[in-house]
């Protein structure tokens, strides 16, 4: 069974630092394509960072040179390094696992508040 969950989430301050974890299983780690994404209440789910098995990444231009994701292949962990924060990063960010033909899954998300 394919099992993706999320840790690290909570309250910060603007300007703060806050690091996401993604553990998974289920699925063949080091072939994946893992991606964070985030929700706000009222918008649509968009793409923050992904990173490929060939250790590329791409960033939102919004959470350019704030944010850096990264993986252990070792642990089947990705990470969400997020500096700088802003109230507009506030949502529920979740984690993607992609295979090219073979799908994708989600994990349940976990809480980012960025308020004062």
């Amino acid at each position: 069974q394919v099992q993706l969950v999320e840790s690290g989430g909570g309250l910060v301050q603007p300007g703060g630092s806050l690091r996401l974890s993604c553990s998974a299983s289920g699925i063949i780690f080091r072939l994946s394509t893992m991606g964070w994404y985030r929700q706000a209440p009222g918008k649509q789910r968009e793409l923050v960072a992904d990173i490929t098995s060939g250790n590329k990444s791409n960033y939102a231009d919004s959470v350019k040179g704030r944010f850096t994701i990264s993986r252990d292949n070792a642990k089947n962990t990705v990470y969400l390094q997020m500096n700088s924060l802003k109230p507009e990063d506030t949502a529920v960010y979740y984690c993607n696992a992609k295979r090219v033909a073979i799908g994708a899954y989600w994990g349940q998300g976990t809480q980012v508040t960025v308020s004062s």
